[in-house]
């Protein structure tokens, strides 16, 4: 990956690495996949969609947009088995959420990360929104095949909070707080993010658990422990935190700011960075 918008072949073939004259076929496939994963598990099933069909947007957004008071939603919820999904900002539902939601932002990369955490396109999906974003956040899902959201929280996360229901939170540190807990106790730093960006360059004793590898990663945690969570900025690491509150994980911490802000604190060691072979 390079700035450059042109380019010449002769320049390729003297600086690409998978353009070297003596690579072999093996060498070739087996660098140019380094590090791949594979395809979110929705992919297949958009496949089986295009090729069976699907309902019209009309119905997918009738069926969405039906406003749920707080105890309707919490009825639905517990009748339907449907995926309760929290798409605020990641610092502001860290404050509060409805128990057992998960937190996949609107702003940000919201479709691939839809895609990879909820392999079932035909999953019923309740919604906790901001007001005036239902229609968006149900349409931005049915894009990629997810058209059984069912409802959605009227009034928001408010209206629930306001209903005196039981509510949740996670606690979240800035990268400063975490280097102030560090200086009097140890801390145990888990890295969220890809494995070729841990491999790139990451914290000095952060353990790697990708959030797109989630299930695996899980199994490498203590539930007795605590952990000290962050991705690249902030984004990843409360997806992967409530997604595991909501499995009973309750020792997670979130870093604000992610490996960006622990590094520029100054505090923490930093491995040597190393250019990955192919960025993904």
């Amino acid at each position: 990956m390079s700035k450059e918008t042109t380019d010449t072949l002769g320049h390729q073939k003297q600086t690409n690495y998978a353009l070297r004259p003596s690579m072999t076929k093996e060498e070739f496939i087996r660098e140019v996949t380094e590090g791949l994963m594979p395809p979110p598990a929705y992919f297949p099933l958009n496949v089986m969609m295009n090729i069976q069909g699907y309902d019209s947007i009309d119905k997918v957004l009738e069926r969405g947009q039906h406003a749920l008071d707080p105890e309707a939603f919490e009825v639905a919820a517990n009748e339907t088995g449907a995926l309760l999904l929290d798409t605020r900002e990641p610092e502001t539902f860290a404050k509060g959420f409805v128990p057992n939601s998960i937190n996949i932002g609107i702003d940000g990369n919201f479709a691939p990360w839809v895609g990879a955490m909820i392999p079932d396109i035909r999953q019923q999906i309740l919604l906790i929104t901001e007001a005036g974003r239902e229609q968006e956040v149900i349409t931005r899902l049915a894009r990629v095949g997810y058209d059984f959201t069912i409802g959605y929280l009227k009034g928001g996360f408010e209206a629930w909070k306001n209903s005196g229901r039981e509510i949740d939170s996670i606690k979240s540190l800035s990268a400063r707080d975490v280097a102030e807990i560090m200086k009097t106790q140890p801390v145990n730093l888990l890295d969220v993010r890809k494995e070729t960006e841990y491999n790139s360059e990451h914290i000095q004793g952060a353990m790697n658990a990708p959030l797109d590898d989630i299930n695996n990663s899980m199994t490498l945690i203590d539930k007795d422990k605590t952990y000290f969570v962050h991705c690249a900025g902030g984004y990843r690491s409360m997806i992967f935190n409530s997604t595991l509150r909501a499995r009973g994980f309750e020792n997670l911490v979130n870093v604000q700011g992610g490996f960006k802000a622990l590094k520029d604190t100054g505090e923490f060691t930093v491995t040597d960075y190393v250019t990955p072979a192919s960025l993904l």
